[in-house]
């Protein structure tokens, strides 16, 4: 007998004893009719069901299993909750008009960084985009400020009792500049061993009860701090876990946000006081404010309570937007095996559910995605399902998948793609589906990441697509993680699931059972990605709408019980407005991060047909970052005479540099960048490296090179940063830039930000490149310390076969003589090839230049604006285990 939810999380009868009886006799049944009639007549009404039941069985028996599900079965969406729509609440605004001098960024102190709980923590943070940083508990606070300006808008304290038990300098410190600051703290109770009743938290007048079991939460309606979540429900049942906390406080500081009631084992002398497992502190007794927790966020509750803390205690800072806007997508529209497909009461369902829908979710429709050259295979009643989709068409949204369901990173050809896309834009046109949505969504996502270039290509041209969407990216898990990116000028959208596929068709089949797929909806899964999410764009197929209508029962279900918990609103759009709005919250997010296929077996599987994973091992191994005017080209060109390390390529524009990872050429993907490395042998030692020097000082560019290359080796030349801007200014002067030639090295160098702004840049790229510590520290973010080597320009300059001797024990590749290699030349200043005895092969007339010396005015102010940064450097060296060399050592004992 099916079940549904009532408004109280209970379980109610969908079935009672006669209702449907003649599809389902029970001795339950018999037992019903005969206090009501006559034995005899029941045993006629039992005769009769027999010989019903066989005509049935007889009928079905050569059907396919899911034919044999009763269509008027289907699980009813939840019950509304008892608050009505015109009682809806009004979401605080935690937003202040203090000038505030925090920033909006959470220090997480976590008792490990392996516990449970700080994994929740951050997880949280991530999904939704909370800058956070993670400190271990210890003997002393990290850094807290930064000159006068504070570094973290709320404190969170993993346990509760480490914050209430530290030593007084560090509390009164932490005290200090939560005052100061106006910063607040939310801390946990974790559990212990010993169960506490009604001990005092150290330093407060707050009592606690450790170690109980709770159920039947709700929300405090009066709490300044509810503002994502909405009070005036109940979450009926026991509450996860054990090892609950209560509080009982002796103060008019603290105020409940969040109750529950205990759970006993004694039944009709339950306990049913309500008691505090979320509470305030207003701050009344010491000026800092703060939110106590009396378990995890196992609970679900506890996450919507833990986002709304953040907000209100950083004033608004941390507030996340209420707005919520929803897509869904029913793939596979016409494809699917008999049985499975949709018949026309479906259709009528699936109508009368939009509309319902449309109540909650102002703009809502389904987005239906066909593959046309499956219309009508399936059965006669299936059949009249399809010719029912394209009578109701203009009450839906359309988009196109491929014509036969085929994944397109198995075309190489873009004619191919283009003609299969046509057919289905035909029978588009024959039948009235509107071809203009700008949408379309890959078979399997194949094609759309990693990037099959064609797909892009054919869809341009057919159907003019400017918006797709993908799970993919950059991989499928963890969901949290899925980001948007744009390619070709297709805007590409974070799909997400809803815990429904082209299997769950039967609610008794359900993996998990009915209970997982309702506890997705009542905060679990689902809910919380809706929560996390401000745009969802969800993937289902037409077999859900079919069946058992899962998808149907689904999202009425999630949408209830968002509008019963939270103060979210609610909306749709079509696929280009979600767009559109994805990239104006989230405009970091138009470049895309290219990754290596072949690190992610799902990617393996998608990517291009004749791609393989052989093509990728010719990828650098090695990169030289520069930065410029410091020896860059000249190691290029001695790694270059090593027969186990390979350049890449030249290009047409920039020659032996790619600047692959800081320019618009990263915008030209993966496949232009692959066509720069030959494909080595399989047997073959040799390393490929390459060498671009404005990759040192770029701001994407570690990040962008470690998601493709995380295991190569990276090397840095560094030279006196003073020399460097000088022989920079001196470079591009001769090169004939205006500015150089119109503007003096000294006046360069100290333009202020008022100066004309090509000036200004000019200044910039002079002095930003030589604070080698920020941008190293930048580095070493991505890659590890064991990958980074720092090489001295200054010796490489004066005695290469040493420098090169340090670096091939780095690249562990085998030695190389360079001193029979190299030879000075007098003429050039520097260290060349050596051709023979006489003759050397040296680097161009613009390598080695002999500039006029610097004037001493400008070297002293050179010295001055880069001692902070030279005595940043030596300690990250020292830190690093790396010789500090002699022309460091020379410029911090002159400085």
């Amino acid at each position: 007998m099916l079940e549904m939810a009532d408004g109280r999380g209970s379980r109610a009868p969908l079935l009672e004893c006669g209702e449907y009886a003649h599809k389902s006799p029970t001795p339950r049944c018999c037992l019903w009719l005969a206090s009501h009639v006559n034995v005899r007549k029941c045993v006629a009404g039992v005769m009769l069901l027999s010989v019903l039941t066989i005509f049935f069985y007889t009928y079905y028996v050569t059907m396919p299993l899911t034919s044999l599900v009763w269509r008027d079965r289907v699980p009813r969406p939840l019950s509304q909750c008892s608050l009505l729509a015109s009682q809806q609440q009004t979401a605080r605004d935690h937003r202040s008009d203090a000038r505030l001098r925090i920033d909006a960024k959470v220090l997480v102190i976590a008792e490990s960084l392996y516990s449970r709980l700080g994994r929740d923590i951050a997880e949280l943070l991530v999904a939704n985009r909370i800058r956070y940083k993670v400190e271990v508990a210890g003997k002393s606070l990290p850094v807290l400020t930064t000159l006068d300006k504070g570094r973290y808008g709320v404190i969170v304290f993993e346990s509760l009792s480490k914050y209430a038990n530290m030593d007084k300098w560090n509390r009164e410190l932490l005290d200090k500049y939560c005052l100061e600051y106006s910063v607040g703290v939310v801390g946990f109770a974790t559990p212990g061993e010993e169960s506490l009743v009604g001990a005092q938290l150290k330093g407060f007048p707050l009592f606690m009860h450790t170690n109980l079991r709770l159920k039947d939460a709700a929300l405090n309606p009066a709490s300044p701090v509810l503002r994502l979540a909405r009070a005036g429900e109940t979450a009926w049942g026991p509450l996860p876990g054990e090892h609950w906390t209560v509080f009982r406080a002796n103060s008019s500081t603290y105020e409940p946000i969040a109750w529950a009631l205990r759970q006993t084992d004694y039944g009709v002398n339950e306990e049913r006081l309500p008691l505090a497992t979320v509470v305030q502190d207003h701050g009344r007794l010491d000026g800092v404010q703060r939110v106590l927790f009396g378990s995890g966020l196992q609970f679900w509750l506890h996450r919507l309570l833990f986002l709304d803390a953040l907000s209100y205690l950083s004033h608004g800072q941390l507030s996340l937007s209420l707005d919520r806007w929803i897509l869904v997508d029913i793939d596979d529209i016409f494809v699917g095996e008999r049985g499975t497909r949709l018949h026309e009461e479906d259709v009528s369902a699936l109508m009368a559910s939009q509309a319902a829908l449309q109540r909650l979710v102002p703009g809502f429709r389904f987005n239906l995605g066909f593959s046309a050259k499956y219309y009508h295979h399936g059965t006669s009643l299936e059949n009249r399902g399809d010719d029912a989709l394209l009578k109701h068409r203009e009450h839906f949204n359309w988009f196109c998948h491929m014509w036969n369901h085929q994944q397109p990173h198995l075309y190489s050809n873009v004619s191919q793609l283009e003609a299969e896309m046509m057919l289905n834009k035909q029978f588009a046109l024959e039948h009235g589906i509107p071809t203009n949505s700008c949408y379309s969504v890959s078979p399997h996502h194949s094609g759309v990441y990693p990037v099959h270039e064609p797909l892009y290509e054919a869809w341009r041209k057919v159907w003019d697509v400017k918006v797709t969407s993908t799970e993919e990216y950059p991989h499928l898990r963890p969901a949290r993680l899925r980001r948007g990116f744009r390619h070709r000028g297709v805007m590409v959208l974070p799909r997400q699931t809803c815990g429904l596929f082209t299997h769950t068709l039967l609610l008794e089949r359900y993996p998990g059972g009915r209970q997982r797929l309702d506890r997705s909806i009542q905060g679990g899964e689902l809910f919380q990605t809706l929560i996390n999410n401000p745009i969802n764009v969800f993937m289902t197929h037409m077999s859900n709408y079919g069946n058992d209508r899962l998808a149907l029962y689904t999202f009425e279900s999630v949408v209830k019980f968002l509008r019963c918990w939270t103060n979210v609103r609610l909306a749709s759009a079509p696929p280009l407005a979600l767009a559109d709005k994805y990239f104006q919250l989230r405009p970091d997010e138009l470049n895309p991060l290219w990754g290596n296929p072949c690190d992610d077996i799902r990617h393996r599987k998608i990517w291009s047909k004749g791609k393989s994973c052989d093509t990728l091992d010719s990828l650098p191994k090695v990169l030289v970052i520069g930065p410029q005017k410091t020896g860059s080209t000249a190691l290029y060109t001695f790694l270059a005479m090593h027969p186990n390390l390979v350049p890449n390529l030249p290009s047409a524009t920039t020659y032996e540099e790619l600047q692959f990872f800081n320019n618009n050429n990263y915008l030209k993907g993966l496949d232009w960048y692959l066509s720069f490395f030959p494909v080595k042998q399989s047997n073959s030692s040799q390393l490929t490296f390459e060498k671009s020097a404005t990759y040192f000082d770029g701001d994407l560019v570690p990040r962008r090179a470690h998601a493709l290359l995380p295991n190569a080796k990276i090397i840095a030349i560094l030279i006196s940063p003073s020399k460097r801007a000088y022989s920079w200014y001196q470079h591009i002067r001769s090169h004939g830039d205006p500015v150089a030639n119109n503007y003096t090295f000294h006046t360069v160098i100290t333009a202020n930000d008022s100066a004309p702004k090509p000036l200004r840049d000019l200044r910039n790229r002079c002095l930003y490149p030589g604070k080698y510590s920020h941008y190293l520290e930048r580095w070493l973010g991505e890659y590890s310390a064991h990958q980074l080597h720092v090489l001295d320009g200054s010796l490489l300059r004066a005695e290469p076969a040493a420098a090169m001797n340090a670096l091939q024990k780095f690249l562990k590749i085998p030695h190389l003589d360079y001193q029979k290699l190299l030879k000075y030349d007098p003429k050039k200043g520097f260290f060349c090839q050596a051709v023979s005895n006489e003759k050397t092969k040296c680097l161009g007339k613009s390598k080695g230049r002999i500039y006029p010396p610097m004037e001493e005015r400008s070297a002293k102010f050179l010295r001055r604006y880069y001692t902070p940064h030279n005595t940043a450097l030596s300690k990250l060296l020292v830190r690093l285990g790396r010789p500090v060399p002699q022309w460091l050592k020379d410029e911090l004992s002159n400085g």
